[in-house]
């Protein structure tokens, strides 16, 4: 059934652009500098991502900026003018990019009074965001109306989870997750933190283990733990450039979990990946409530 409006998201949603393009929806690229040279991610067309994580291994310090309310009118006019929008961004509690989707939606809202422009704040960024994406398209696909599907996102996106942990202390403690001492405490004492996607939409610590192996069981438990009835249910792991520790991820959950459906692999995008570095480990899913 043929749907009057248009879901669209954001790349912080790291929603592979072969699913977007098969699924024709809109993605405004976020942008990411590396080298002193910007660009805007393009989840995974051109391998950015790898390139990322190599030169964050030599040395480089990348950083990410806020999208201007312009380019979102630049994104959004385009598609008003001939139906109307649903726009799923990612967590307002991460970026102030949100006001700047907010200011553009004000302003179009007021050009173009007989159309509807929705916002849903996702509270949630990366896979947990893609799920919900996808989630929304399904519904999107059997033709619900746009109010219907912006419910069921309000609706479950407590439940989009993402439990993950890094390879390396340095980039959170650029990232003010975490302080000096404990970076360097946490080295050398090789302290792995598991973090969490939080009910306010934030990434908070929830754990620290020792060691490499115990971070990847407790990404497993914490999964197992919280998937609620897993038969059939989507899950995404998503890693900075460590595929084969993304494959041992999977395998242990198919060991835990048999009556999972599709385990996705893929790699984080370079906006996130800027923040979190190489070597982070993520399992993401749609399961019961964030307890935090």
């Amino acid at each position: 059934m043929a749907s009057n409006y248009i879901i669209m998201s954001d790349s912080d949603s790291d929603l592979h652009f072969e699913i977007a393009k098969e699924k024709n929806i809109p993605i405004v690229r976020m942008p990411y500098t590396l080298d002193d040279v910007e660009y805007f991610d393009d989840n995974g067309a051109s391998g950015a991502e790898k390139v990322l994580f190599d030169r964050m291994r030599a040395g480089a310090k990348p950083f990410t900026s806020l999208l201007p309310t312009a380019v979102y009118l630049e994104y959004f006019e385009p598609i008003l003018k001939e139906q109307d929008l649903l726009f799923l961004a990612f967590s307002s509690e991460i970026s102030a990019t949100f006001l700047n989707i907010l200011e553009a939606q004000k302003e179009l809202l007021e050009k173009y009074p007989d159309r509807r422009f929705i916002v849903v704040d996702t509270l949630s960024i990366s896979a947990p965001q893609t799920l919900l994406i996808l989630g929304a398209h399904a519904l999107y696909e059997q033709g619900a109306d746009m109010d219907t599907v912006a419910q069921w996102v309000m609706d479950h996106r407590m439940k989009a989870q993402a439990w993950f942990t890094v390879g390396d202390l340095t980039y959170l403690r650029r990232g003010g997750r975490i302080s000096a001492t404990s970076a360097i405490m946490g080295t050398m004492l090789d302290i792995k933190p598991i973090l969490t996607i939080s009910r306010a939409g934030k990434l908070e610590p929830q754990a620290k283990v020792q060691g490499r192996k115990k971070a990847m069981k407790m990404l497993v438990d914490k999964t197992v733990e919280n998937i609620g009835e897993s038969a059939g249910k989507s899950v995404i792991i998503l890693h900075g450039d460590a595929q084969e520790e993304a494959e041992m991820l999977k395998n242990q959950l198919k060991n835990r979990l048999p009556d999972l459906g599709d385990i996705r692999i893929q790699m984080i995008g370079p906006v996130i990946g800027a923040h979190a570095g190489p070597g982070t480990l993520n399992i993401s899913f749609i399961g019961k409530e964030r307890a935090v």
